[in-house]
């Protein structure tokens, strides 16, 4: 290891996934704009309200990543973090049946994390660490034996030096903690960033957002335009810091309703219960604790059935309903989408774009969406960005036009540009 007599910022190389990682002499900054599809990015350089993402994209990279299945915030950013598919980080969801314990729990805590992260590592390797997310859900997953700073918006003046390696944060912010439900939630994230770089607290960092703004408001409207504004005008701050700012997305988003404005829901346990009977489970991943985010409906669901009840009979039935796309089978998710075994149900079943799955009617509150349901979790989301602030070297080039997956961003930022 050296240092960069400009910057004292360590660099070298440290190993960690099967992955070898170069640091480069600079700050680098990774984000995940969560929710973001491609559209939005398109849609707000198109307005001139991204000046700075269309420079990066003129004289860096700007392509397309696959993202992990299912197409959900704990899943792609436990993979994003780690450089692996859930297949290995065992993050199925952010909900899910607990083999063990027989339970329905959420999937928040870093004991479900089956490997290191990327974050770790680099702070061994003496790097300034710093992971900000927007939700505190995520806090716990990425800064599994971190030693470095983590903190969320949500919670940001809730920081204690002992427990996140930081206090003070709003004063060093100078803003308040954020409205979770608000735009605010995710610029809090960036322009934390911001704050961390210029004290020189951190030049290793990764700025999880939110995707509440996604879920309420299209690309083309007002309100995701002067957001998609203020994100820019923070990552043009991080940019002007010196960094080397990679970005990509955990999944993207569509609306999912009918003609007539309201969901275009499946409740796919109601409908199990009265073709097979209610011994028959529905699992919804995406369930969280942000409610009007999403009301728990998504586009992708795990089935568990009991013993009695023939799994190939059920995946025949699901199969012919309209509006669903893909059942698999245990065995068949864990080798085509990558996903943890032990962690899944009987069946997983995807829907179709502008639809979303279920369990019951008294199990999701549609009336906290208002105004229509925009969602993630399955096939139409799992295609996002890539965006750097430099060029990529010959090597990266060539595995851009491979088939890149969002969980590469570090990879890509660490080893893949020219600077």
């Amino acid at each position: 290891m050296n240092t960069d007599s400009a910057g004292a910022v360590q660099t070298g190389t440290f190993e960690v996934n099967g992955r070898s990682y170069s640091l480069p002499s600079r700050p680098v900054v990774t984000i995940c704009i969560d929710g973001c599809a491609d559209e939005y990015l398109t849609t707000s350089i198109a307005h001139g309200c991204m000046p700075t993402v269309a420079g990066m994209a003129a004289t860096g990279y700007r392509g397309l990543v696959r993202g992990a299945l299912p197409s959900f915030t704990n899943v792609n950013n436990a993979a994003i973090a780690t450089g692996l598919p859930p297949s290995e980080t065992g993050i199925s969801g952010n909900f899910f049946l607990d083999p063990e314990s027989g339970e329905e729990v959420m999937m928040n805590s870093a004991d479900y994390l089956r490997t290191g992260t990327v974050f770790a590592a680099a702070a061994r390797a003496g790097r300034k660490v710093a992971v900000v997310t927007a939700k505190e859900k995520l806090r716990d997953i990425l800064s599994k034996d971190l030693q470095g700073i983590a903190f969320s918006a949500e919670k940001a003046n809730e920081a204690q030096l002992d427990s996140h390696g930081i206090e003070d944060v709003e004063k060093l912010v100078g803003a308040a903690t954020p409205e979770i439900y608000s735009a605010a939630a995710s610029l809090f994230v960036l322009q934390a960033g911001v704050a961390l770089l210029e004290h020189g607290l951190a030049d290793f960092l990764y700025l999880s957002l939110t995707d509440y703004m996604q879920h309420k408001f299209a690309p083309h409207e007002p309100e995701s335009l002067e957001f998609h504004r203020g994100m820019d005008r923070e990552i043009s701050r991080l940019v002007e810091a010196g960094a080397i700012v990679a970005a990509t997305a955990d999944h993207g988003m569509n609306a999912k309703n009918r003609a007539d404005g309201t969901p275009n829901v499946i409740y796919l346990e109601s409908l199990l219960a009265a073709e097979f009977g209610e011994q028959v489970c529905v699992i919804c991943p995406i369930t969280d604790p942000y409610v009007v985010h999403h009301g728990a409906l998504g586009s992708l669901v795990m089935v568990h059935l009991p013993d009695s009840i023939s799994t190939t009979d059920v995946a025949t039935w699901i199969h012919q309903l309209d509006g669903v796309t893909e059942v698999h089978d245990r065995r068949s998710a864990a080798d085509k989408l990558q996903l943890p075994a032990d962690r899944i149900g009987d069946l997983t079943v995807l829907s179709a774009r502008d639809v979303v799955l279920g369990r019951r009617p008294a199990d999701h509150d549609l009336a906290l969406l208002q105004g229509g349901l925009r969602s993630h979790g399955g096939r139409y989301e799992e295609m996002v960005p890539l965006l750097l602030s430099h060029p990529l070297n010959q090597e990266y080039r060539h595995k851009a036009q491979a088939d890149p997956r969002n969980f590469d961003l570090l990879d890509f930022a660490c080893n893949g540009t020219s600077s």
